[in-house]
């Protein structure tokens, strides 16, 4: 599936052309945080995102209109994962981004675990469960 933050990402002023773009911390989770689509969505209904948990949990009490058009729900589903993972590097201590194995962001913890918040982002936009309140409960609790 092609992403369309990697291509933003790869053209961002400044960002590295390669995979060592990676060895920035901060320009990943900033690019990574951008979240269009799921942030004018949300403000569309009223609700500003702040990168906080309780954002987390007004978003999972959002009318799920996205659904209604299938071209959209991949595109927000990957936008819910990435805004999840988002505030978790922001508020867990000890927890960042990497590349999985096929190259996607994962938040891994600082006992290793891998988190594929992407993967989360797409259940909840496709069916609301996972809550993304949820998920990230049980990241910050681990």
């Amino acid at each position: 599936m092609k992403l369309p933050f990697l291509d933003k990402w790869r053209r961002h002023p400044g960002a590295a052309r390669s995979v060592g773009a990676w060895s920035d911390p901060e320009g990943v989770a900033q690019l990574l945080s951008e979240c269009e689509l799921l942030r004018t969505r949300a403000e569309t209904a009223g609700l500003r995102l702040r990168d906080t948990p309780r954002s987390l949990a007004e978003l999972d009490q959002l009318q799920p209109r996205w659904r209604e058009d299938p071209e959209e729900l991949p595109w927000l589903g990957n936008d819910a994962g990435l805004y999840l993972g988002t505030v978790i590097v922001r508020t867990v201590p000890g927890t960042r981004w990497a590349r999985d194995a096929e190259g996607g962001p994962v938040v891994v913890m600082d006992s290793g675990r891998e988190i594929d918040v992407v993967r989360a982002g797409r259940d909840w936009a496709d069916s609301g469960t996972p809550e993304l309140s949820q998920v990230y409960a049980e990241v910050a609790e681990d």
